[in-house]
């Protein structure tokens, strides 16, 4: 059995991932930060004392700042493997 990852290769200290894989998860990150946002616009119109809108909201929040924070820490990768290449 192989020990090998699939996708990424080490290089001696950390672990450089694919171009193609980079763009591919920039681009669905990018997509889902505008639904995620799109639908905090539609919330704005909706009652901001009811229970479920505000449990949405936090949901909603909560996963746009994930996806946020997923984006620069791929973002950053992208450069530091930029550099080293």
């Amino acid at each position: 059995m192989s020990t090998e990852p699939t996708g990424s290769d080490f290089d001696g200290g950390g672990i450089t991932i694919d171009q193609q894989l980079i763009e591919e998860g920039t681009s669905q990150l990018s997509s889902e930060i505008e639904v995620l946002e799109a639908w905090l616009v539609e919330l704005e119109d909706q009652d901001a004392r009811d229970a479920e809108t505000i449990a949405m909201r936090k949901s909603y929040d909560d996963m746009l700042r994930s996806r946020k924070e997923m984006l620069s820490t791929l973002t950053k990768q992208a450069a530091r493997q930029a550099v080293a290449t």
